[in-house]
């Protein structure tokens, strides 16, 4: 039987919101094993003079825990 855990992180970026989740999922793998998934909680936008100019999303990362 194993046991998961589930972080919360920040991802941004100036392409769009899937390039903010590969960013932040990609950060993510880096310093956690065996992510499993992740639950996108909230996504935002930066306005500036009348454009987004970056999207964020706000996620949960599931992964497990090794033995």
């Amino acid at each position: 039987m194993s046991v998961a855990r589930v972080t919360e992180l920040t991802a941004a970026s100036a392409k769009s919101f899937d390039d903010a989740i590969k960013t932040g999922i990609g950060r993510a793998v880096k310093t956690l094993h065996n992510v499993r998934g992740a639950w996108i909680q909230d996504q935002e936008v930066v306005v500036e003079g009348g454009a987004v100019t970056e999207y964020r999303v706000h996620m949960k990362v599931t992964f497990v825990l090794d033995d």
